[in-house]
């Protein structure tokens, strides 16, 4: 078992609870935060833009998830309306090879196609990996799968089970070492033990990636620019943080700031306690 899981961080979670689980939300004094918002905008300038491009063959897995239950599409328009999400991914549930741009408007429904593929889409890392682990009770238990209520019937009857894109050995292994450094602030885990929406979104994400002859390098900077849109509180505080000492963020190495250090639950809180600039701007919880 990797060093990098510590049972302190580790909460066994009921369905209940873990479909409530939202991300850490910390309350900034009102004066502080007028007092720097033209300083805030711009650092939002800087984290998050006007969208991503992810180089990934989306095509038709989008109408695969629909076709095998994983995604009930009648549970997705209850969810967001008919008109509730935008053309892109409405291309992407109905099938066709769909350019995938994130941006701050659909962040929200990317992050959902990509935890539905990674809970689905057999893999290694969740066959063998911390998820299956005994010691923590079992895969069913965690807020990326008890917290997946889009699917027909029950979200483990998905758990990878799904042979949407296989991964070859070096493919497999890069995803596997990327994974393991590539934290979220809600969690105190990697994405190689997803065991909240955006760990199991990013290990889906991961692979396709992987399949698509992506490089590491490039891994980490996509999945850098991805973390910023789903905490985008996160990445303007860790930006800020480097703004004070004078190290400008685009030279920082995206694996660095992805690292335990900077991008984990506890990494992020103390880069929180010593910040000068506190930004607000909240990203999404881990429930749906």
């Amino acid at each position: 078992m990797d060093q990098e899981i510590k049972k302190d961080w580790f909460l066994p979670a009921s369905i209940l609870a873990s479909a409530v689980i939202i991300t850490i939300v910390i309350a900034y004094d009102a004066g502080r935060l007028d007092q720097n918002r033209n300083q805030v905008t711009n650092l939002a300038d800087i984290v998050v833009d006007d969208g991503v491009v992810l180089p990934i063959a989306w095509d038709n897995i989008g109408r695969q998830l629909v076709e095998g239950g994983v995604i009930d599409r009648d549970k997705w328009e209850q969810l967001y309306g008919q008109n509730g999400y935008d053309s892109q991914t409405r291309r992407m549930l109905e099938g066709g090879n769909v350019p995938v741009v994130m941006n701050q408007d659909n962040s929200r429904q990317i992050l959902n196609l990509l935890w539905a593929f990674g809970l689905a889409n057999k893999n290694l890392v969740l066959e063998n990996g911390p998820m299956s682990d005994a010691q923590y009770g079992g895969p069913e238990n965690f807020a990326s799968t008890g917290g997946w209520t889009l699917a027909k019937g029950d979200a483990m009857d998905h758990f990878s089970r799904h042979k949407l894109v296989e991964l070859n050995s070096d493919q497999q292994s890069l995803v596997e070492r990327v994974a393991k450094n590539i934290y979220r602030p809600c969690c105190g885990n990697s994405t190689h033990f997803p065991d909240c929406n955006h760990g199991m979104a990013m290990l889906g994400l991961l692979e396709l990636m992987a399949a698509q002859g992506v490089s590491e390098a490039e891994m980490y900077q996509v999945a850098l620019r991805v973390n910023s849109y789903w905490f985008p509180d996160t990445y303007l505080a860790i930006q800020g943080y480097f703004e004070d000492q004078g190290v400008d963020w685009k030279t920082i190495n995206p694996k660095e700031i992805l690292g335990q250090k900077y991008s984990s639950a506890a990494g992020y809180q103390k880069i929180l306690s010593e910040i000068k600039t506190r930004p607000i701007r909240k990203g999404s919880g881990c429930s749906i």
